[in-house]
């Protein structure tokens, strides 16, 4: 019978072959290599075998195999012992779909997605056929994987490399060398007239068992995601692996890092967010967080992903801008100083005498520290603010933010001396932070006193976040309610002594002139008697005095008053449990010079606590209009400062400056 190889540009016929007993369970896949010598030479009676492509007596032609042609059989078809099996060689648009399984698309392929996945696994292939519906791309030579061949010097020539011959053996490497081997054979072995040797298409380890129906498991491995093949699990656990990118060192890598694309994956691409089980959604805890490790947001797995070591860095600040309405032009050198080599947490800032229009202070804090943090809350009394920032990872972690105002002056409706307090819990630590502006001149220590004492009772704070530590709370003091306290303001205690005494002091050495003044410091003299801030700590000292200066110059007021320079500006904190906040900076801004103080920061290592999700949760609330304003107030600047730097070079002009 006339083979179809006629119809497809060739002018030999191709040898006809009857179907021997050898194949199992009477079936053989179309085009399978014959297993002996003797098959390969012609019957008598058929017709003689095309000479074109011959080698020579002593090398044996290869029968291109049709993987897509279905199983014949001897049951369904009455005329196959009568009829001889001719075997087809693949077609070419398919052998042009095989060069994408060489080394650099077989490496470079992509994830399936969770519904191609499941196409594959329900038996079906999402391009239709057994191999991916691709351009063809240029072959890279060197390295190539397991049961692909990429050359023709490598096919040896000795059959006994079959490893027993048998069917079985062939199939288990079809699916992955078939397609690539005979495109080169088609290619190269048309122009030398020639037919390559067989055995270089197999690899050189020796082959895995397989089931005894080749051509059934042949089929279904093509994709390789059958679950049901004998090796699935061996490839599954060779593929790419990611570790879990939590910042917590006690927190195990997931069983879900191991992304197969389809729906039992966590995900269906790599991703830095930790995967999160159902069954932990549906038996979670809302009110046990700091009792079970993972069972709450504010718990101790929560916490320790964020904040391995659990401190947090705290940045708090004081400035009495005296009113003034000029801004400096640049807030780096007090949000972003020169001793930080990161910015911190969180930025607590505290105005006194603060300037007429409160909303372009407060941009120009956003402004400063850019898109990565927001305002999650502002309070104003009078001429006090009190401006909370925080990175916006972390505002999920915040309760409501409360704040509360104590007027300090004899008629309440003058509120330009007086104390703001703004309070929330953050995980499971709560915080407190007050800004104050006491009584200013020299002799009046008692007034500041009793400032304190109106300032500690009158804030009514926590109202409805719970106090972490009721037991250890009193109701004569807002301080002992809280776990973290940070009380910073102009507190206007002098230096005794008087100016000349002070000047003297000054001209000393730095260190020296430092250590001098603060024997003369009203503060530091009524805490240490127990007056004033009980149980406050404040961090060394190792600037100068921060008041008062002449406004846009580095002189001590010249004036005919000639005021004492004086530490007026203060930063002090105070911590429920021992040794839980730990001063890092403490300094001033002499570079600040819009006002006759300057401005007073501290950072700050503050240790936090898992929590329970007990607490009314902020639920990501902060100012969006302020977040807005001062991205596009950076955006601006930083077009203007491109224009200007491209300007400058397209200008042909030397200047000298």
């Amino acid at each position: 019978m006339p083979s179809k190889w006629a119809s497809r540009g060739h002018s030999e016929v191709a040898p006809q072959q009857p179907i021997t007993a050898q194949e199992p369970e009477g079936r053989m896949l179309k085009g399978q290599l014959p297993n002996t010598d003797e098959e390969l030479a012609p019957r008598p009676g058929s017709p003689a075998p095309p000479t074109a492509p011959r080698l020579g007596p002593e090398k044996s032609p290869v029968l291109p195999l049709d993987t897509a042609a279905p199983v014949s059989s001897k049951e369904d078809d009455p005329q196959a012992k009568a009829r001889p099996f001719t075997p087809k060689p693949p077609t070419r648009p398919r052998l042009e779909r095989a060069l994408s399984l060489d080394e650099k698309s077989w490496r470079k392929r992509r994830f399936r997605t969770s519904r191609e996945d499941l196409a594959a696994r329900n038996g079906a292939s999402p391009s239709g056929g057994s191999l991916p519906d691709k351009a063809p791309e240029t072959p890279a030579h060197g390295g190539s994987p397991p049961c692909l061949s990429t050359s023709l010097q490598e096919i040896p020539t000795a059959r006994g490399a079959l490893g027993g011959g048998g069917p079985s053996t062939w199939g288990s490497c079809l699916s992955g060398m078939i397609s690539t081997s005979l495109d080169l054979l088609h290619r190269d072995g048309a122009a030398a007239r020639s037919s390559p040797r067989l055995a270089s298409v197999l690899p050189a380890r020796p082959l895995p068992a397989m089931d005894h129906s080749v051509a059934s498991e042949s089929l279904r491995t093509a994709h390789k995601v059958d679950a049901d093949h004998a090796d699935y699990k061996l490839r599954l656990q060779a593929r790419l692996f990611r570790a879990h990118s939590s910042l917590g060192p006690g927190r195990p890598p997931s069983p879900l890092a191991c992304d197969d694309g389809s729906l039992h994956s966590a995900r269906s691409t790599f991703s830095l967010l930790a995967p999160i089980r159902a069954q932990d959604v549906r038996s979670r805890s809302y009110l046990e967080g700091s009792l079970l490790a993972s069972g709450a947001l504010m718990g101790a797995d929560e916490l320790a992903r964020y904040f391995p070591d659990r401190t947090v860095a705290l940045f708090v600040a004081t400035w009495n801008m005296q009113g003034q309405k000029e801004l400096p032009p640049n807030l780096d050198e007090l949000l972003l100083p020169a001793e930080a080599d990161y910015a911190q947490d969180l930025y607590v800032v505290g105005v006194q005498e603060g300037c007429s229009d409160r909303r372009e202070w407060e941009t120009r804090l956003q402004e400063t520290l850019g898109p990565h943090y927001v305002m999650l809350h502002s309070a104003a009394h009078g001429a006090l603010y009190l401006s909370v920032l925080i990175r916006r990872d972390l505002i999920w972690f915040c309760s409501e933010v409360e704040s509360a105002t104590v007027t300090t002056r004899i008629v309440s409706q003058i509120k330009t001396k007086g104390a703001l307090g703004v309070s929330f819990t953050f995980f499971g630590t709560s915080f407190l932070f007050i800004t104050s502006h006491f009584t200013s001149g020299d002799g009046k220590v008692g007034e500041r006193l009793t400032d304190y004492s109106k300032t500690i009772q009158g804030l009514a704070l926590p109202r409805t976040v719970p106090d972490t530590s009721p037991y250890r709370s009193d109701a004569a003091d807002v301080t002992t309610r809280f776990d973290g306290v940070f009380w910073f303001g102009d507190f206007n205690f002098r230096l005794s002594g008087g100016r000349a005494a002070v000047e003297a002091m000054l001209k000393r050495e730095a260190g020296a002139s430092v250590q001098a003044l603060l024997q003369h410091d009203q503060l530091a003299r009524e805490m240490s008697r127990g007056s004033v801030f009980k149980g406050f700590q404040e961090p060394d000292i190792h600037f100068l005095p921060s008041y008062k200066f002449d406004v846009g110059k580095d002189s001590y007021d010249t004036t005919s008053k000639q005021r004492v320079p004086s530490y007026t500006d203060r930063v002090l904190y105070r911590s429920r449990h021992r040794d839980d906040i730990c001063p890092l900076k403490y300094s001033c801004c002499p570079g600040i010079r819009t006002s006759d103080h300057r401005p007073v920061y501290g950072l700050f290592r503050v240790k936090v606590r898992p929590g329970r999700d007990n607490i009314p949760l902020a639920a990501g609330k902060f100012d969006r209009e302020l977040y807005l304003l001062g991205i596009k107030r950076r955006i601006s600047k930083e077009t203007q400062r491109q224009q200007a730097l491209k300007s400058q070079h397209a200008s042909a002009i030397c200047t000298v400056s």
